[in-house]
């Protein structure tokens, strides 16, 4: 069996500009690509890096421009 290494892929925020960096297996970014909802091909990830992936926002712009809901656990 081979085993599947995660690879790094740098993001940036499209607000602040700063440039992340999520590990991700490339298989799994491509079934997001390809339609499968992220939170089944990417579960591994934080909410926070998924909405990255989708909105291009970082979660303290994502913070400053909507707030913290105090009810949402990561």
């Amino acid at each position: 069996m081979i085993a599947l290494a995660k690879e790094s892929f740098n993001v940036q925020c499209v607000h602040c500009e700063s440039i992340y960096t999520i590990e991700a297996y490339a298989r799994d970014l491509q079934e997001w690509r390809d339609g499968a909802l992220i939170q089944e091909a990417l579960p591994y990830l934080s909410a926070s890096e998924r909405e990255l992936l989708i909105s291009g926002t970082c979660d303290d712009c994502w913070k400053e421009i909507f707030g913290e809901d105090e009810d949402f656990e990561e």
